[in-house]
């Protein structure tokens, strides 16, 4: 079997999804056989200090001549300089969750110096590998030639069915770090327009993370007399996660952007309806030609895939499209049934990290035996 470098900015055992991802794949790879050497860089990427460079140039360095090096993207697309220098000698590829200048509050100037550079440093890369076909259309707009992109999509861990509240109060999930890409304030105030339902929803995420941000949903709870009835659960282990996960009747994701929607996976896969917004693959993922628009489609149509609806979609950052839906899932028990019965025949098809990893092997195999440039 083949051996790889992975390259990450901070530590890999990080709680987002995203270092999950990075986790699964060399835990996957190591059960192939591989040998998986990780290198972790320090955790002030994307915006590398002057010494955090230093330190990257260095790590990458010492890596032999005509190792394969896969660099998360986190990484990856703020060090294009690094990445040029060592491209003649080292097989990289790069993995990108989803592109550095996408992330909701960048100002303008912060987000084309990004692009410029993430641009710089795929153009090193012998190929790119992406967690969504979505990801993937957005790497034309960098220059990347679909021949360099290979998709390779997250597992999903097999898991029981949620066993929901089962009380009067409809207990609402949503697990992401509370970051402003996330919408968390969004949720907050289509909730408020609805306080006449029996709900309780639990944040599970970091709140560490922007501190700022988190300040200010703690702030807008307050103002808007919710903070009885949502709770800011922060970090929390894989069994605690789980727990939330099968106590739930409802998981909610307003998110403004992903590059997959890995959380949406695990909701789908306990069996959960979904309400969230059509980026990354969360559209594929819940069949979601079901609510886009203003108001949310009623029962009965479905998805692109022939499959049965697992959620209601709406657009990111519309706050009335976003309570129109809470409200129908949780003031109609035909909806919510439909739905739960459209997530549970989604939780059939999802990918597992077998999967995944496979895919990635065989994108790495074909990378350390071309001599040239990745073709597919």
């Amino acid at each position: 079997m083949g051996s790889l470098v992975l390259i990450v900015p901070g530590r890999l055992d990080t709680p987002t999804g995203g270092y999950a991802y990075d986790r699964r794949i060399a835990s996957g790879l190591r059960d192939r056989g591989w040998s998986i050497t990780v290198r972790e860089l320090d955790d002030s990427f994307p915006d590398p200090t002057s010494a955090a460079l230093d330190h990257a140039a260095r790590v990458l360095g010492a890596i032999p001549d005509g190792a394969t090096m896969m660099i998360d993207g986190l990484a990856c697309g703020a060090m294009p300089v690094e990445a040029e220098r060592e491209a003649a000698r080292l097989r990289l590829v790069a993995l990108v969750h989803h592109p550095l200048a996408a992330e909701t509050g960048i100002p303008p100037e912060a987000a084309a110096r990004l692009e410029a550079s993430e641009r710089r440093a795929l153009a090193a890369a012998r190929a790119v590998v992406v967690t969504s076909r979505a990801t993937a259309s957005t790497l034309a707009n960098y220059g990347v030639s679909q021949a360099r992109v290979a998709v390779v999509e997250p597992g999903t861990d097999r898991a029981p069915l949620a066993t929901g509240s089962r009380g009067a109060v409809r207990q609402l999930l949503c697990v992401a770090t509370l970051i402003p890409r996330k919408g968390h304030d969004i949720l907050f105030r289509a909730l408020a327009s609805i306080p006449d339902r029996d709900w309780h929803l639990t944040c599970v995420g970091s709140v560490d993370r922007h501190p700022a941000t988190v300040q200010r949903l703690r702030a807008q709870l307050r103002a808007s007399g919710l903070e009885d009835r949502v709770s800011l659960a922060g970090e929390a282990d894989v069994a605690t996660v789980a727990a939330y996960y099968d106590r739930a009747d409802l998981f909610v994701l307003p998110t403004e952007y992903e590059g997959y929607g890995m959380a949406v996976a695990e909701a789908l896969a306990r069996g959960l309806p979904v309400i969230s917004t059509p980026t990354g693959a969360i559209h594929d993922l819940v069949a979601g030609d079901v609510a886009i628009g203003d108001v949310p489609t009623p029962i009965g149509r479905f998805g692109s895939h022939g499959a049965q609806a697992a959620g209601l979609l709406v657009p990111p950052g519309d706050t009335a499209a976003l309570a129109a839906a809470i409200s129908q899932v949780l003031g109609d028990p035909l909806v919510r049934d439909r739905l739960t019965q459209g997530a549970r025949l989604v939780r059939e098809r999802l990918p597992s990290w077998a999967d995944a990893s496979e895919k990635m092997a065989a994108v790495l195999e074909r990378v350390a035996e071309d001599d040239g440039r990745f073709h597919r």
